[in-house]
């Protein structure tokens, strides 16, 4: 978490995608079910995305592993943004590194979509899944309901789906 939180820029969502690499695929430590429970519980939280490391900490090590993972993906950025809270203005004020900055962003942004694609691949998996991810867009798009509430509803459907499966 110690690496990933040092080199992270960009989204919370961003995250994922190294999360991923290290913990799902390199070590084998969660599956990719697992990573995606761990992200959408980092959305259902107040606070930052980042808080999905401490639940990623706690499913590999239990509560000690939930605290060092909090610690290790947030010391990077608190020590980065002490050190370089002088120096930021004269670093966008110098073309080729304004140049730089841009790029940095536009490669998170397109780092963001891909991520967006993988959670789309992980969590649509059935129609019901696929018919709340369109009713919650047309809703966005339509209205001005908070999105809690649209949360909310989406857990309510889910758990209604999962007591009816246990009936049936």
């Amino acid at each position: 978490m110690l690496k990933i939180g040092a080199v992270l820029y960009g989204s919370g969502y961003v995250l994922l995608a190294f999360l991923e690499g290290d913990f799902v695929e390199r070590l084998g430590w969660l599956s990719s079910t697992q990573l995606a429970d761990a992200v959408s519980i980092g959305q259902f939280t107040p606070g930052p995305v980042f808080t999905t490391a401490t639940f990623v900490g706690y499913l590999v090590a239990g509560v000690p592993g939930a605290v060092l993972a909090t610690v290790a993906i947030f010391l990077p950025s608190f020590l980065l943004v002490g050190l370089l809270t002088r120096i930021t203005d004269r670093i966008r004020s110098r073309a080729w590194s304004s140049a730089l900055l841009d790029g940095v962003n536009a490669a998170a942004l397109a780092l963001m979509a891909g991520v967006a694609l993988q959670l789309g691949r992980i969590s649509l998996v059935d129609p019901l899944t696929w018919a709340l991810t369109a009713g919650t867009l047309l809703a966005l798009w339509r209205t001005k309901l908070n999105s809690a509430w649209l949360i909310a509803a989406g857990a309510a459907v889910g758990l209604v789906s999962v007591i009816a499966t246990r009936l049936v």
